[in-house]
C-alpha cells in the first residue's frame, strides 16, 4: 500500500466506498451453491502443500464433485434440512468440499477443531445435538462415546457415489453454521449464523481487495472462521493451504508463499511476532509478490507494521470483529493507515461507541464498540438453544461487543481492552470458565482463577491462580504438572503457561472469583520462549 496518499485523498476514497455500498440479499440463497457453483470446473480452487514437499492442485470441478458426493452420503445416512452435522477435520484438500457438502443438504454445519481435547469436543457434539460427525481415519478415536453416525471421509465408497446432488432450496435466513465461542461465565455457547452470513463478510472486497486469480493465504484453523475460507473462494481467489510438520513453521510457510506467488493474506499479530523473531530478514530471504495483507484477532502494533512494511513493502491492514459479528472496523487499500488503529467502520456496518445507556460518547472518550442490530446480512440468528442469552445479546437495538475503544477526530477507532474477562491469546479467544473447569479436575486443585496477562509474543498469555487441595504443597514441579494437565485435557493453545499458587483467591460477596483482582496482583509478561 502506498504511504504517499494525502489524508484528503484517503478521506474521499473512504467516503466513496461508504456512499456507494449497497447490501444485496436474494430471496433464495444457499451458501454452498453460491461459493462453489459460480466457478468453471477447470479453474484452480486450492493449492495444497505440506512439510514433506507434497504439492497438489485442486480444481473447482473436483471441489464441486466431491461436495456433491459428501452431500449424497450424508443424505443416505438420513441427514435432512435443519439437522446438525459436525465436521472434525484438519486442513485437507477435501475439507472445503466437506463443508460445502454439508451446506448443500440444508443441514447446519458445526465446525470442530482437532486442537480441542476430547471433553470440549464431546461437549460441543452433545450441546449442538449433532446427529452425524464427519471426520477422518486418523481422528476416529476422537469420536469415542458419540451416539450418532460417524462418516469417515477416507472411506473409498464415498468416491464411488454419483457426482450429482440437488442442493437444498434454502432461504437466506435459514440456519447454516454453528460456531462455539468462549465466555467468562458458563459453558461455551454456539452462535448460529444464517446462509446470508457470507454476504455480510465484505472485508474481502474492501480490506483485501480480492480479485479473481489472486492467490490467498489465511492463517489459523478454519473451524474458527469459515469466512476466511469461503470468502476468498467465493471471490475466485486460489487458496494456498500449507501444513507444517507441527506447530508454526515460519520459514516453510514463507517459502511456500514465495513459491506460489501469494498476492493477499490474512494473518494475526502473534503470527507476525513469531515470524519477526524467527526470520527477522524475511523479506530478503523469501521475496514475496504480496499486494494486500490484512491482520485481525488482536491489536496490530506500530512495531509490527513497520517491520512488515520494511520487509515486504506492504502496509498490513488491521481489522476488527468478534465471533458473533465480524468484521466491524477495518483499514482499506487507498486509505492512509494510522499505526495502532483498528481503522473505521466497514461500508454497510453501522458501528458506534456507546456508554452504558446506549448514548454515543464524545470524540476522544472511551466507549463500548457496538453494532446496530440487524443492520447487515452477517448478523447472527442467536445462540443455539439459549433463547434468553440470545435475546439479551442480539435482541436489543445494539449488539455490544464488550470491547472498549476511543475514536479520534478523523473517525479512526483505537482499542483499549475488554469489558469482560475473555482472553485473547495468539489470535484465539479463550474463556476462563472452560479452563478453570478443566483445572479443577486435577486432584491438587481446589479452586482456580484464570486471567490473561501481557505477553510480548501472544498478546496475552493464560495464567492460572490456584488454591491447592489440602495435602499438596506449592512447587515448580506441581505448577508444570498442572499446566501440562490442562494442555492435554483442554487444548494446545488455551492452557495456562503461567501457574501461581495462592492461599485464598479473591471472591465477591456472592462467592465469584474476582478476576480483575487477580490481574492486578501480577501483570508481568510471560516468557516469550516458553513452550
Amino acid at each position: 500500500m502506498s504511504t504517499s496518499l494525502t489524508p484528503s485523498t484517503g478521506e474521499a476514497t473512504y467516503r466513496r466506498l461508504v456512499e456507494e455500498h449497497r447490501w444485496s440479499v436474494p430471496a433464495r440463497y444457499n451458501m454452498a451453491a453460491d461459493v462453489a457453483d459460480r466457478h468453471p470446473g477447470d479453474k484452480l480452487a486450492l493449492i495444497f502443500e505440506d512439510h514433506t514437499g507434497h504439492r497438489e492442485e485442486v480444481t473447482w470441478q473436483r471441489v464441486q464433485d466431491r461436495s456433491r458426493q459428501i452431500a449424497a452420503e450424508l443424505h443416505r445416512t438420513g441427514v435432512r434440512k435443519g439437522d446438525r452435522v459436525a465436521v472434525l477435520l484438519p486442513q485437507r484438500t477435501d475439507t472445503p468440499a466437506t463443508y460445502l457438502g454439508v451446506l448443500r443438504t440444508g443441514a447446519v454445519l458445526v465446525t470442530m477443531s482437532l486442537l480441542w481435547a476430547d471433553e470440549p469436543i464431546r461437549y460441543r457434539l452433545a450441546d449442538s445435538g449433532a446427529t452425524v460427525l464427519v471426520t477422518e481415519t486418523a481422528a476416529l478415536e476422537r469420536a469415542g462415546g458419540f451416539s450418532g453416525t460417524v462418516v469417515n471421509v477416507d472411506d473409498p465408497a464415498i468416491g464411488a457415489l454419483p457426482r450429482e446432488f440437488d442442493t437444498a432450496d434454502t432461504a437466506p435466513d435459514d440456519p447454516a453454521l454453528i460456531f462455539y465461542t468462549s465466555g467468562t461465565t458458563g459453558a461455551a455457547k454456539g452462535i448460529v449464523h444464517a446462509h446470508r452470513t457470507l454476504l455480510g463478510h465484505n472485508e474481502f472486497r474492501y480490506c483485501h481487495d480480492l480479485r479473481p486469480g489472486d492467490v490467498f493465504y489465511g492463517a489459523g484453523d478454519w473451524a474458527w472462521s469459515m469466512a476466511k475460507l469461503m470468502g476468498p473462494l467465493r471471490a475466485g481467489a486460489v487458496h494456498l493451504v500449507h501444513r507444517p510438520a507441527g506447530g508454526f513453521d515460519p520459514e516453510g510457510l514463507l517459502a511456500a508463499m514465495s513459491r506460489n506467488r501469494v498476492t493477499t493474506a490474512l494473518v494475526n499479530p502473534t503470527f507476525l511476532r513469531k515470524m519477526m523473531q524467527a526470520v527477522p530478514d524475511a523479506g530478503s530471504r523469501y521475496p514475496q509478490v504480496l499486494r494486500v495483507v490484512c491482520c485481525s484477532n488482536e491489536p496490530l502494533t506500530p512495531e509490527l507494521i513497520e517491520w512488515f512494511r520494511a520487509q515486504f513493502g506492504v502496509t498490513p491492514l488491521d481489522y476488527y470483529g468478534s465471533t458473533e459479528s465480524y468484521p466491524l472496523l477495518g483499514n482499506f487499500p487507498g486509505v492512509p493507515v494510522k499505526p495502532g488503529s483498528m481503522g473505521r467502520p466497514l461500508p454497510g456496518w453501522d458501528v458506534a461507541l456507546l456508554d452504558a445507556d446506549d448514548r454515543e460518547v464524545p470524540v476522544g472518550e472511551p466507549g463500548e464498540i457496538c453494532l446496530r442490530a440487524g443492520s447487515n446480512p452477517q448478523y447472527p440468528l442467536g445462540y443455539w438453544n439459549r433463547p434468553e442469552a440470545a435475546a439479551e445479546t442480539f435482541g436489543g437495538t445494539w449488539y455490544r461487543t464488550k470491547d472498549q475503544a476511543v475514536m479520534d477526530e478523523d473517525g479512526y477507532f483505537w482499542f483499549l481492552g475488554r469489558t469482560d474477562d475473555v482472553i485473547k491469546t495468539s489470535g484465539y479467544r479463550v474463556g476462563p470458565y472452560e479452563v478453570e473447569a478443566v483445572l479443577r479436575d486435577h486432584p491438587a486443585v481446589a479452586e482456580a482463577g484464570v486471567v490473561g496477562v501481557p505477553d510480548p509474543v501472544r498478546g496475552q498469555a493464560v495464567k492460572a491462580w490456584i488454591e491447592l487441595t489440602p495435602g499438596y504443597e506449592p512447587s515448580e514441579a506441581l505448577a508444570r504438572e498442572i499446566s501440562d494437565f490442562a494442555r492435554a485435557a483442554h487444548s494446545r493453545f488455551a492452557y495456562p503457561r503461567l501457574v501461581e499458587f495462592a492461599d485464598e483467591l479473591p471472591r465477591s460477596a456472592t462467592g465469584k472469583i474476582q478476576r480483575g483482582a487477580l490481574r492486578a496482583r501480577d501483570t508481568s509478561p510471560a516468557d516469550p520462549d516458553a513452550a
